[in-house]
């Protein structure tokens, strides 16, 4: 009987993380598309409102879904803290708090941190151009995750599956 419980444990467990899994692939092409359509309105925050930038990615930050909205709250209440860190700074900290909450990878980390270098440092139309730019990186690797996710999101499902039950019958 004991067996028995023991190898519904595994099994379940097994399923349970093949599952997990797959919904990291599924999950990672949703999030960059939030994240870019967030760098959109952060580009329409430069361009039209002359809100100030911690008030801009707080404002956007509140709009957006988790994960994704904490990482941009925390940026700008690390900007509007009374260390009054630079948006490179604020991000750094906040993506090293934030990130690994998300399902999305090292290069999505990069496009950011490389757009926080510019932002509240340079103009708004050479901001334009990098926003455009993490925008445009971001597109390439939502393409590359949506790829990832149809290769290996059912084969995840089934993999745990199949582990768990190589294990018990590795057991018995």
């Amino acid at each position: 009987m004991l067996k028995l419980i023991g190898s519904v444990l595994i099994l379940l467990s097994g399923t349970l993380a093949g599952f997990y899994q797959a919904n990291q692939f599924a999950s990672r092409p949703k999030q960059i598309r939030e994240l870019t359509l967030m760098l959109q309105r952060l580009l329409t925050e430069i361009n039209y409102s002359y809100r100030p930038l911690a008030e801009a990615l707080s404002q956007i930050g509140k709009q957006a879904s988790e994960p994704l909205g904490r990482l941009f709250i925390s940026a700008a209440d690390h900007m509007n803290s009374s260390q009054g860190l630079s948006a490179q700074e604020s991000f750094q900290h906040a993506m090293n708090r934030y990130w690994s909450q998300t399902a999305m990878k090292q290069p999505e980390k990069e496009a950011i941190r490389q757009l926080s270098f510019s932002l509240g440092t340079s103009d708004r139309e050479e901001q334009n151009k990098h926003i455009t730019l993490a925008i445009q990186q971001l597109n390439h690797e939502e393409a590359s995750a949506r790829n990832d996710q149809i290769k290996y999101e059912k084969m995840s499902r089934s993999l745990g599956l199949l582990v768990g039950a190589l294990i018990v019958i590795l057991i018995l």
